[in-house]
């Protein structure tokens, strides 16, 4: 799966999935555009890429803003040549409260990044890709993309509305050689869940009784799906959503 003399975008690069794939990108051969709020984490996992061997750079942008998603894509293009594949990863977790106990603030803030965000992302890169004949993006969403759960209303909303999303505009630019997939996470072993595990324990095990496979992801097998999708041999995988969760969902 060479990518020499690609370019990828990676929103959330900073830590997690994004930087896994990031890093994936990189090690494939692409050149990466690292995309973050965390200017100390984006440019470690860009220093990582040298380090390496690979080329990338970061970018500071917000994802819900617009004026920082468009700069945010016109300078990828600027430094990099061109745009081949985006993942839209970048995302953030609504309080864990009931629907009567969640504030407008959580709720927009939800919706702003996670799922405008998204959208901003692709309406950007979209064009590029066409000027060039094609490209592909992958869009974050979750398993509570595709099951909900309690106190997790909003931002299991933002994660379905993010497959609806994906659908939508697989349909529209289906014939204009752009393929457009989402994958929905499970639960990963990230540095947000570990510090929460370090607070509760007993939350690390409970959940692990969740997942069939009796064992927590790695980002690592996130951004290997990520690559798959965005590379030749998923050529005739497009508007799907793929859901990478050790079986937690097939229960």
């Amino acid at each position: 799966m060479s990518f020499e003399d690609k370019v990828a975008l990676v929103t959330g690069g900073a830590s997690g999935l994004g930087r896994a794939t990031a890093l994936r990108f990189a090690k494939e051969g692409a050149a990466v555009a690292v995309v973050d709020v965390n200017e100390v984490g984006g440019q470690q996992t860009v220093q990582t890429i040298g380090k390496d061997g690979g080329k990338a750079v970061f970018i500071r942008a917000d994802v819900s803003s617009l004026t920082d998603v468009e700069d945010m894509v016109d300078e990828t293009v600027d430094r990099l040549g061109r745009l081949d594949f985006a993942f839209n990863n970048a995302g953030v977790v609504s309080a864990g409260v009931t629907i009567d106990k969640l504030t407008e603030e959580d709720f927009d803030r939800t919706f702003a990044v996670n799922v405008k965000g998204v959208w901003l992302g692709m309406k950007y890169q979209i064009p590029r890709m066409l000027e060039q004949g094609g490209g592909a993006i992958v869009n974050t969403s979750s398993m509570r993309g595709i099951v909900s759960y309690e106190t997790q209303s909003a931002y299991s909303a933002s994660k379905h509305a993010i497959v609806g999303l994906t659908r939508s505009a697989a349909l529209e630019y289906a014939s204009k050689g752009i393929r457009i997939n989402a994958i929905c996470p499970g639960i990963i072993r990230t540095q947000g869940n570990e510090d929460y595990w370090k607070k509760f324990p007993e939350a690390e095990q409970d959940w692990l009784k969740l997942v069939p496979l009796g064992r927590y992801g790695t980002p690592e097998e996130i951004a290997n799906v990520v690559i798959w999708l965005c590379s030749e041999k998923a050529s005739y995988v497009h508007g799907h959503t793929m859901i990478v969760d050790g079986g937690t969902v097939a229960e």
